[in-house]
């Protein structure tokens, strides 16, 4: 199969590329080969390599910028979804689109998860642009899949554990606070690359919650981490108030995969399980990143 992977460069951009280049032809794009935002780069890119399924992990994921930088967030999540939708539809192509939990406004109590077919209801600018970029999947490609996602990690890249790593590891006096009433599931990129990989070779569409199963709050999964690094630092929880950022996140993003568990597709086990051979596999280079140098 001939595979276009937009955003490329990115966390799970880089697992697809590498996780399904052996059987497949693998087409990688980002910046500044091909612009989500601009139609006219995204219809080139499609007519070039006539791919027969577009995987789009692009996202602008910067939370809190984009509460200031609207129209950029809007562009990348809203808009970019919305060309390249038009334009797999035209090259009657597969698209698997990667969204968010944050289209959920976390107002059910814990440990209450949100299903497919509940309500959305985003509280940021994030939530708000990937929300509409759903919608216009939605809209302009008959043959989508829509899997929301949530708490990415992976070994490149920045992300939530590796600044935590970061910050304990360069200054080991240094007390760690971290937000203990927002919930929602550690997911590695790794994984929800191998569940893409097993979705491809379905005709299932729609939208799909794609997590790991369990859930905790930063300050558990921060913990959890740290421990299982063998790192040895103050970290103590604190609440969203006492915490304070630009963007409203939900209290509770806990996702039930339902859709994917009803066609026995989920490949996902225990957050606990994939972050304890996350490590294993790469605490020596998360280590040697982390340090001061």
């Amino acid at each position: 199969m001939k595979i276009l992977i937009i955003g490329a460069n990115g966390q799970l951009g880089s697992d697809c590329c590498s996780l399904f280049a052996g059987d497949n032809e693998i087409v990688g794009c980002d910046i500044p080969e091909v612009d989500i935002g601009s139609r006219a780069s995204i219809d080139r890119c499609l007519d070039e390599n006539r791919p027969e399924a577009v995987i789009n992990c692009a996202a602008y994921t910067a939370v809190d910028k984009c509460e200031s930088e609207s129209e950029l967030a809007w562009e990348i999540n809203a808009r970019g979804p919305e060309h390249l939708a038009k334009a797999v539809q035209r090259h009657n192509a597969r698209l698997i689109h990667v969204s968010t939990d944050y289209v959920f406004d976390g107002a059910k109590r814990v440990p209450d998860h949100y299903l497919e077919s509940d309500t959305t209801n985003p509280l940021s600018v994030y939530g708000k642009s990937k929300l509409a970029g759903e919608q216009s999947v939605q809209q302009y490609c008959a043959n989508h899949l829509i899997l929301r996602t949530a708490w990415l990690y992976s070994a490149t890249g920045g992300n939530f554990l590796k600044t935590m790593l970061r910050l304990a590891v360069s200054d080991p006096d240094r007390e760690l606070r971290v937000v203990d009433d927002q919930f929602g599931s550690l997911t590695w990129s790794y994984t929800l690359a191998r569940q893409i990989g097993k979705l491809l070779d379905t005709d299932i569409t729609g939208i799909a919650h794609a997590t790991s199963e369990g859930y905790s709050s930063w300050y558990e999964a921060a913990r959890y981490f740290l421990e299982k690094m063998e790192i040895d630092c103050s970290i103590h929880p604190c609440t969203t108030s006492e915490y304070p950022t630009a963007a409203h996140r939900p209290a509770n993003s806990i996702l039930e995969n339902k859709v994917l568990k009803d066609a026995g597709l989920s490949l996902f086990t225990t957050w606990q399980e994939e972050l304890e051979i996350f490590v294993e596999k790469f605490r020596e280079d998360l280590l040697a990143e982390a340090r001061p140098r």
